[in-house]
């Protein structure tokens, strides 16, 4: 970035607010994984170097949310070349993973914990690799060393990190609870050996958590490369416990496997242009939402008044019906992504929408939001975007002998119903609520990046951060930290509602239903919003201002 980050400025601002930068900036949901990152970039790392530190540490201490057994999607800025480059790390249903497999066990819906929920190759080390090999190749700063990256978080996995207020709080709700199946996790040995004390008991704030296999993993990893995850050791382990459970998962699944450079898919909104990841995410359904807020002036409409909360949510329900009818692996069915991002669409898209009644459509998804994102930018200008997720908090809740990888449950969004646009078929990658974002100027630099954990929150939430920071001159922390909503459903409920923060006042959610919103009122800054972050760059005064969400255990910090 030849005219923005280079150090000359300096800010007056509270940096436990709202950090602003010269140089470098990151933000995460955990404070060790942002320290992770700075201390990387300090050392000469690139963003990407960071990033691999910060999400390998967030494996670690935020094991609630995201673990190398899962999955991760990437967005890169190359400041060398002005490009905005995708990764997905998505892993794909194993070669058993048939309908007739689940049906022949008597199942007619893929269980949501257990082996057999476990049934797609986690993602997440293949996508460390690829983006590592290519900061390598194409950066101007090469970085360093892959084993260089993971002395953080082997060591807070050996030697042990303190218990977070999120990490005790999804780690009792999963284990305090006999009515839930999906939820008495205790029930599985592998779980209870990792996650709670020797005798049963939950740990709690501030003690001290140790997870020495996955230390011992991490350490091949960094030792011997992705190979070992995917061809050596740690994948025949993970496989040899698998084979002992009636697992789906084989060993020619794990070597076969690797992540993918793909397409970014970009909208313009106002004098940015958007840029998400394609299927299988849902990041056509986030910039269809910001294509449909570009059909209004929100110079009419302020922030935080019924009619903001309104248009979003609608514009959401009119991204929700394209999605639910078309997302699935695009290698098995064709999405017409183009024609779902076109300006006509968007405005036929906004004609439906009035401003007086809520639409009454329903989205038939259940999708959970147990994910983490991160963003960073270095100092030659490099960001990432970049989000990573085991599906439900604690994913399968199966932690293979020997590995401490706690695998996903991602493939149990799979349908058995062979009509199913996401129907299950072996060596398929399911439909994703996972998606990084990422604005940029009319120079072709970034000038937000942002996103966040939450399911069929993300679309959402990514919308609030946007027009809170374009349309209405929010620094970032205010975008993130203002009052926020969630239209979807969540386990448990027959319908959709729109939950509310209860800081958004209560003539405003009268509005709102008068115009026929089902609304519940949820606590303020819940983390049911999910934990978002952003970053934005000023390139006429050099400056990068960092946000993390106070319903995180998060950081935003740089130097």
């Amino acid at each position: 970035m030849d005219d923005s980050i280079s150090g000359k400025y300096c800010a007056t601002a509270s940096a436990s607010q709202n950090p602003i930068l010269t140089n470098a900036a990151v933000t995460t949901p955990h404070y060790l994984a942002t320290q992770a990152a700075i201390e990387i970039l300090q050392q000469g790392g690139n963003a990407i170097d960071a990033a691999i530190a910060a999400s390998a540490t967030l494996a670690v201490v935020y094991p609630h949310m995201n673990s190398i057994g899962g999955d991760n999607f990437w967005l890169i800025y190359n400041a060398k070349n002005k490009t905005v480059n995708a990764i997905n790390a998505s892993g794909r249903s194993g070669e058993k993973a048939t309908i007739d497999f689940y049906k022949s066990r008597g199942f007619d819906k893929i269980p949501s914990r257990g082996y057999l929920a476990a049934n797609t190759v986690p993602g997440v080390v293949s996508g460390w690799d690829l983006a590592h090999h290519y900061a390598k190749e194409q950066f101007s700063n090469t970085g360093l060393d892959w084993k260089n990256l993971f002395q953080k978080p082997i060591l807070y996995a050996e030697k042990g990190c303190a218990v977070t207020p999120s990490f005790a709080k999804w780690l009792t709700i999963n284990t305090s609870s006999h009515d839930l199946s999906a939820r008495y996790l205790q029930r599985f040995n592998s779980f209870k050996k990792t996650y709670l004390k020797p005798n049963g008991d939950c740990y709690q704030i501030g003690e001290v958590f140790k997870q020495p296999d996955l230390a011992k993993t991490l350490q091949t990893i960094a030792n011997e490369g992705a190979q070992a995850f995917y061809s050596g050791s740690i994948a025949q382990k993970i496989i040899a416990d698998l084979s002992e459970n009636d697992g789906v998962l084989t060993l020619n699944d794990f070597k076969a496997h690797e992540a993918n450079w793909v397409d970014p898919i970009s909208v313009p909104y106002r004098q940015y242009t958007a840029y998400n990841l394609p299927p299988n995410t849902q990041g056509m359904t986030s910039l269809e939402v910001l294509n449909i807020l570009n059909q209004f002036n929100l110079k009419d409409i302020p922030e935080g008044s019924a009619d903001y909360y309104h248009l979003i949510v609608e514009a959401t329900k009119e991204a929700f019906i394209d999605r639910d009818l078309y997302l699935t692996d695009p290698e098995f069915s064709d999405i017409p992504v183009e024609k779902l991002l076109s300006e006509s669409h968007a405005q036929k898209q906004a004609k439906r929408i009035c401003m007086d009644t809520s639409a009454k459509n329903q989205s038939a998804l259940d999708p959970h939001g147990d994910t983490i994102w991160l963003g960073i930018v270095d100092e030659d200008g490099n960001s990432v975007s970049l989000i990573q997720s085991i599906y439900h908090d604690f994913g399968s809740a199966i932690v293979p002998e020997g590995t401490g990888v706690l695998l996903q449950n991602r493939g149990s969004f799979f349908s058995l119903d062979q009509a199913h646009i996401n129907c299950l078929h072996p060596k398929k990658r399911t439909f994703h609520t996972l998606n990084a974002a990422m604005l940029l100027d009319e120079h072709h630099r970034p000038t937000l990046i942002y996103g966040t954990m939450g399911g069929e929150g993300q679309p959402q939430t990514q919308a609030a951060i946007a027009t809170r920071v374009v349309d209405y001159h929010m620094t970032v922390q205010e975008a993130v930290a203002a009052p926020r909503w969630l239209y979807g459903r969540t386990w448990g409920m027959a319908s959709n509602n729109l939950k509310l923060e209860n800081r958004i006042s209560a003539e405003i959610i009268q509005t709102l239903e008068k115009r026929g919103h089902l609304t519940e009122i949820v606590e303020g800054y819940t983390d049911l919003m999910g934990h978002a972050g952003a970053i934005s760059v000023n390139y006429e005064l050099g400056i990068l201002s960092a946000a993390t969400d106070p319903r995180s255990d998060g950081l935003a910090s740089g130097y």
